[in-house]
């Protein structure tokens, strides 16, 4: 889980619904940012929502499409209205499902005792990283820590750290695990899928102040 360091986490602030917490979202400094392309979620938009959404991103902020389960119809529709999006798997889909739409994609692993994140991430090959993120029942960590000693010292590729993070431990986090980015939610939110501007600023200045120690730390 080394980097290299001055390593600069980035940060995904992920289940945006309104223009104005996307535009706060950039303007506190976060790298990607999410839409939810899963009904059962209260973050849930639909493809053309997410299309308005996403053409507010300037230059070098990824838009990423999260999806669970997807049928084809709802993959078609996704890639159409968002087409540089980066997509993120959030359900059961195996490695050829995630290959099939021929975009970049992260796969979201969910954490509990006795699974093998290696060996998952091995299976993933093609993945452009692994997010790890709590164990709940149905799909997405519910805002909840995982048990950060669950996950191994190194992965073949880059790590995300998810679940329940927040201004007021994400240093910790940082510090301990050393992922290559950060993906917060429920931590920045006011109400489901509705973000804090002053949330998101304090979040994104955590993650800085927890590169600098970091840094410092060697």
């Amino acid at each position: 889980m080394s980097q290299s360091f001055k390593h600069r986490t980035r940060i995904k602030i992920c289940g945006l619904t309104r223009e104005a917490d996307v535009d706060a979202a950039v303007e506190s400094g976060a790298d990607a940012i999410g839409f939810v392309l899963y009904e059962k979620s209260p973050r849930y938009v639909t493809p053309v929502r997410a299309r308005e959404l996403a053409r507010r991103l300037p230059p070098f902020v990824t838009p990423v499409v999260l999806l669970v389960n997807a049928g084809a119809d709802l993959m078609q529709s996704a890639l159409d209205a968002v087409p540089n999006a980066l997509l993120q798997f959030h359900g059961d889909e195996t490695p050829q499902q995630c290959e099939a739409a021929q975009r970049p994609y992260v796969r979201a692993a969910r954490m509990a005792p006795g699974f093998d994140l290696l060996d998952f991430a091995l299976s993933f090959s093609s993945a452009q990283a692994m997010l790890v993120d709590a164990h709940v029942e149905g799909y997405g960590g519910g805002g909840q820590v995982f048990d950060w000693s669950l996950l191994p010292r190194e992965l073949p590729g880059p790590m995300i750290l998810s679940g329940g993070l927040h201004a007021g431990n994400v240093i910790e986090g940082i510090q301990r695990v050393r992922p290559w980015a950060v993906d917060v939610s429920s931590g920045v939110e006011v109400g489901k899928g509705i973000k804090d501007p002053l949330l998101m600023r304090q979040f994104c200045q955590a993650v800085r102040a927890a590169d600098e120690l970091c840094a410092q730390a060697g």
